[in-house]
């Protein structure tokens, strides 16, 4: 029987359409379907309360985008088959699919030194020997093995249709109106050149307005300070989680975050496991670490449950010792707390943002006489610094 078309109305897009069958049963398989429980943003609904959407708005986004830029490419007479289609829309749906709950705020906690990308290649092998690998070519697009480089960066570069789209979605729901690029027309000015994704010249203001959408939204959304206050709490949460747990005085944890609060996730089985996990698990436990006997886990999950967050202070300077000292002192005098737990309630760290990073590709423009250049070296009136290099801001989180 032939796959007929299926239709979502997404709240961004409108009506788009799952194009094949495939697509359909990657979207119907659990590994999929655990992307509706895991929060795109993390955290970012204790500020921004309507962020709420989760990675499973974001995959089919990208998709659509996906499929929207492969239309655009052949009506330029861009050769794209019928397999290199179906096997770049798979890699768009599944490049999330690694992620743990709230997204990136638990990266490297519940499974140490893990990025969510190995992750997710991990877990799209697995699902390409339960789907008689049908899955082989999308994988090779995915790690960038594909010889066809354009489609690899249509899925990850600095201009991916990934990118597109969370810019996009995360300023609908946040409300943040700086996030709002012209997604649509940037897709209208893809080209490819020598089998690398170009944008052409009469696209460039789009690419500058995208750019700057992405500097601000990161320091407005993704680092907002509140939201690292957030989830710099729930991190530590897990890290005391996981002391207690080692010596046997975490009375309560479920099945799965046992798991990977112990030695079992260097087992075989742990993609199972991990793709079971969503922000409900999280939300349980820590729900029930409110009255553990261990008063520090009790008070971190009660400040996590009652938005009571840490305060926090950014600087261009790195925090003075004398100041951490200071907050360190005033917060053991007020309360009766352990002064070798004083780390979890004061705190120092360091965050940073790029806007574009010149050690992972670029936006190349293609200009009308057919050359290629460096959409910064186009650009030449932006204060290039801004863009290119690290913006780094020292923070402080303390508890009073």
């Amino acid at each position: 029987m032939s796959f007929q078309k299926k239709i979502i109305n997404d709240p961004v897009y409108g009506f788009i359409s799952i194009p094949n069958a495939l697509a359909f049963e990657i979207i119907e398989h659990p590994f999929f379907q655990r992307l509706r429980n895991i929060k795109q943003l993390g955290l970012s609904n204790y500020v921004y309360p309507g962020a709420n959407h989760t990675r499973f708005h974001h995959a089919l986004g990208s998709m659509h985008l996906m499929m929207e830029a492969i239309k655009e490419l052949r009506s330029k007479e861009i050769l794209i088959s019928k397999e290199e289609e179906e096997a770049a829309i798979a890699a768009i749906l599944l490049h999330d699919v690694g992620h743990g709950p709230f997204s990136h705020c638990l990266e490297g906690v519940l499974l140490q030194n893990i990025h969510h990308e190995e992750v997710s290649l991990q877990m799209m092998q697995s699902l390409n020997t339960e789907l008689n690998n049908r899955l082989t070519l999308a994988i090779e697009i995915f790690k960038g093995k594909y010889p066809r480089k354009f489609l690899h960066q249509l899925v990850s570069s600095q201009l991916d249709v990934d990118r597109l789209d969370y810019l996009t979605r995360d300023s609908f729901f946040s409300g943040v109106a700086e996030g709002v690029i012209s997604y649509d027309r940037i897709i209208k000015m893809l080209n490819v050149k020598n089998e690398e994704l170009v944008v052409e010249e009469k696209g460039i203001y789009s690419i500058e307005k995208f750019l700057t959408s992405r500097r601000l939204m990161y320091w407005q959304v993704y680092l907002h300070k509140t939201v690292i206050s957030a989830e710099q709490l729930l991190v530590k949460i897990f890290q005391r989680a996981r002391e207690l747990n080692a010596v046997s005085q975490l009375s309560f944890k479920t099945p799965l975050l046992e798991f990977f609060l112990s030695e079992k996730n260097k087992t075989e089985q742990w993609i199972d496991v991990f793709a079971q996990l969503n922000d409900a698990e999280v939300l349980t436990n820590v729900n029930y670490w409110q009255h553990e006997k261990d008063a520090c886990i009790a008070t971190l999950s009660r400040m996590l449950v009652n938005r009571n967050l840490y305060k926090i202070h950014l600087s261009n300077e790195k925090i003075s010792t004398v100041e951490i000292e200071n907050k360190r002192k005033g917060f053991l005098n007020k309360n009766i707390v352990a002064p070798e737990l004083s780390h979890y309630f004061v705190f120092e760290d360091v965050i940073s943002n790029y806007a574009y990073r010149l050690d992972v590709g670029q936006i190349n423009i293609l200009m009308k006489n057919g050359e290629v250049v460096d959409v910064l070296k186009h650009l030449n009136h932006l204060n290039i610094p801004i863009f290119t290099e690290a913006i780094i801001k020292h923070y402080i989180c303390y508890t009073v």
